[in-house]
């Protein structure tokens, strides 16, 4: 077996382009006492979703949390982060945030990006590598980066470094309880929505269910469509072998989450009995954990989520572990943030356009001009939500010293 060893964490500043590292500085933008952060404000939402969704592990989905984060500084420049989860969790992060970090943050230079998030994960380290605090510390995260690229005037995914604002997209649907008529309805609409890639639940206790699924969706699409499968860790080993081999013969790009992500040995057995390219990551919460998978798991993409593994900043430290490796960083859900990461990137590869539409409450959706997902163009990360929209979904929030608008 193979021993565990710890990855490096990459350098602060390591993974990041010069002209993003110059904005995540704590010198840059003046003095820091117009820096400082002086206000955060919180707050959660329940939005429901147009039909209930279901997958193999997580269950039946009626509606998405979001939890927004915004922070002002002292010169009265803001900016806004956020999470989401399935529906469960949503007030534990907004507590996390409120009792745990909002008083600690007050004060700190807000341009200092990864100085921040580097203070977060020792600051709660003891209580939470990873889970509910992940959560947390990512939407602080993402609203600083948001205020950084704002202050510089510059979309997220240039200020980055990237050469061109849009990236591959594919469509992820959550639909293990759709009948068939209606999965196949529901990628032949991506298709005709210009979508060049398609992904389906698969997990149902029945494998040859599953299999002749996948070969209708196949069918239903055309050889020329990528095509993916996601059975979020719901088969033991011996079973996603199994399923792996009845699969492949539809011509997959990848089997995703095949199964327990925590069990990386157990990705290595399924991608050396079966060749079929094994994809995961929205479930590891710390560069560790990815460090672990790159290492052992044989993977062939992976997926961080900014909402969950230390917001941009790190999303970013995953990347530069995926391109170290050879291998091309891809996306989970909030793909109206993501567009401008995968785009920011040379080894960017999938963007998963995600069931629960957050960018439906967003003042300006992220668009697909043929076939590719296109990054906003405002400075910032691009994501302004609609809040008049949102406020009869709030279901909780905070406000700690100035309260942004």
């Amino acid at each position: 077996m193979q021993p565990l060893q710890t990855p490096p964490m990459p350098a602060r500043n390591g993974a990041l382009p010069k002209r993003a590292a110059a904005a995540a500085s704590p010198q840059s933008g003046g003095g820091a006492e117009k820096l400082a952060i002086r206000g955060v404000a919180i707050d959660l939402y329940a939005v429901p979703l147009a039909r209930v969704l279901v997958d193999a592990k997580h269950g039946s989905h009626s509606h998405f949390e979001l939890v927004t984060v915004t922070i002002t500084l002292a010169d009265g420049s803001t900016g806004t982060g956020y999470t989401y989860t399935g529906g469960k969790g949503g007030h534990a992060i907004a507590a996390v945030l409120e009792h745990d970090l909002a008083e600690a943050l007050l004060g700190k230079n807000g341009l200092d990006v990864e100085g921040v998030s580097d203070f977060i994960e020792w600051h709660l380290h003891y209580v939470g590598r990873g889970g509910i605090a992940a959560f947390a510390a990512s939407a602080v995260d993402i609203a600083l980066w948001d205020l950084a690229a704002r202050r510089a005037g510059l979309p997220l995914w240039e200020l980055l470094g990237g050469e061109r604002g849009d990236c591959r997209v594919y469509h992820g649907g959550i639909d293990l309880a759709f009948t068939r008529d209606e999965l196949i309805g529901s990628v032949t609409g991506a298709v005709e929505r210009g979508f060049e890639g398609v992904k389906i639940k698969v997990g149902l206790p029945d494998l040859a269910t599953d299999a002749d699924r996948v070969r209708a969706v196949r069918a239903a699409i055309g050889d020329d469509v990528t095509f993916m499968v996601d059975a979020n860790y719901a088969m033991s080993v011996d079973r996603a072998i199994a399923a792996a081999r009845a699969f492949a013969e539809s011509g997959i790009l990848w089997f995703e989450e095949p199964t327990l992500p925590d069990d990386y040995l157990g990705f290595a057995r399924i991608a050396d009995a079966t060749g079929v390219p094994l994809a995961m990551g929205e479930n590891l919460h710390t560069i560790h954990e990815f460090g672990y998978a790159f290492d052992q798991a044989k993977l062939s993409y992976i997926q961080p989520d900014a909402s969950n593994c230390g917001g941009i900043t790190g999303w970013l430290r995953v990347a530069a572990l995926a391109e170290r490796h050879g291998i091309p960083v891809c996306s989970h859900g909030m793909h109206e943030l993501h567009v401008s990461l995968v785009a920011s990137q040379r080894h960017g590869g999938w963007m998963e356009w995600h069931s629960f539409p957050i960018e439906a409450w967003i003042l300006d959706p992220v668009t697909l001009v043929g076939g590719r997902a296109v990054a906003p163009t405002s400075p910032g990360t691009g994501v302004d939500f609609d809040r008049k929209r949102l406020a009869p979904h709030r279901i909780g929030g905070a406000s700690v010293g100035t309260r942004g608008v």
